[in-house]
Order: structure tokens, then sequence, then C-alpha cells
């Protein structure tokens, strides 16, 4: 019985390593299938940061403006309530952007939407960061 347990338990922990395997391969595999992709990513510093209106009004405008056709993904965000040296904490919203290539960012530039998202929202900011950064 004790060594059909430990059989078991031994095929079990190779397949469960298979399988572990096999899936970090297909998202390497899925990240990599895009060599042209284009990030965004911009941080917004409110001119009055304890101003929940104001964020909430930023964020807002962020989601009218991720109808842009040239955006593939989005995600809307504010500090995580992580504390290390190296962490970052002094922006109120970040907004990260994944376009296809360098010409869908470019386009997404000079669309109207965003366009109108400047001018109706940066009374709001006190400064803007941005990283843009594509595949290695």
């Amino acid at each position: 019985m004790q060594q059909t347990r430990k059989s078991f338990l031994s095929k079990l922990t190779l397949l469960s390593l298979t399988f572990v395997g096999l899936s970090s391969f297909k998202r390497r595999l899925i990240v990599n299938e895009n060599k042209t992709m284009f990030i965004h990513h911009v941080f917004f510093r409110l001119k009055n940061p304890d101003s929940s209106a104001d964020r909430d009004q930023l964020v807002q405008g962020l989601t009218k403006l991720s109808k842009v056709k040239t955006i593939r993904h989005f995600h809307i965000g504010k500090p995580a309530d992580t504390n290390r040296e190296v962490i970052e904490r002094s922006y109120a919203v970040s907004w990260l952007l994944q376009f296809d290539n360098d010409a869908d960012q470019a386009s997404y530039q000079s669309d109207p939407v965003h366009l109108q998202f400047i001018e109706e929202c940066s009374h709001l900011w006190s400064k803007v960061i941005v990283y843009d950064s594509v595949n290695v």
C-alpha cells in the first residue's frame, strides 16, 4: 500500500509540474506573439491630491477615453497599498494602455477622443509622467 501511494504521489507531482511548465510556455508564446506591441503607461499627479471628486472625474474621463479604437487593452489604477523603498506612490491615477504597434499609439495621440479628454481633464493634474515601451 505504501509503495502504491508513493508511486501515485510521484506521478501526480510529475503531472503537476508538466502542467505548470506547459502553462508557462503557453503564456510566453502569447506574450511574444505580438512583436510590435506598444505599452503606454501614464501616471497622473493631481493638483488637489486629497480630492476624491477630482480623482473620480479623472477616472470618468479615462473611462470615456478607453473607447479609442486603437487601444487593445487598458487598465485604470491607483497606488496599491504596498510600502517598500522601491515603490513610487506619488501619483493618484495610472493609465496603462496596450497598442498593437507604434502606429496605433501615434493615432491615439491625435484621436479626437484623446484631444477632448485633455481639454476636459487637464485642469485636474499638476504633472503627468509617461513611460512608453516596446518589446525587446
